[in-house]
C-alpha cells in the first residue's frame, strides 16, 4: 500500500507494476542455476546431519 501511494498508482495498478516487473527479469538458464547450486555445495562441503539435533533446532524456534 506504501509503496501504491509513492508511486501515485492503485493497489491494482502497483500489483500490475510489480508482476509485470517481475516478468521482465532476466531469467537464468537450468544450466546457470545448476552450476551454482554445485558451487554453493562444494563450499559448504559435506555435512551429515543428525536428526535429533535437527528436531532440537525445530523446537527451539526462530530467535
Amino acid at each position: 500500500m506504501a509503496a501504491a501511494s509513492r508511486h501515485g498508482r492503485s493497489l491494482e495498478d502497483e500489483a500490475i507494476v510489480c508482476l509485470e516487473a517481475g516478468l521482465d527479469a532476466d531469467v537464468s538458464s537450468v544450466e546457470e542455476e545448476l552450476a551454482g547450486i554445485r558451487a554453493l555445495r562444494e563450499s559448504i562441503g559435506p555435512h551429515i546431519f543428525d536428526p535429533d539435533e535437527i528436531d532440537a533446532f525445530k523446537r527451539e524456534g526462530r530467535p
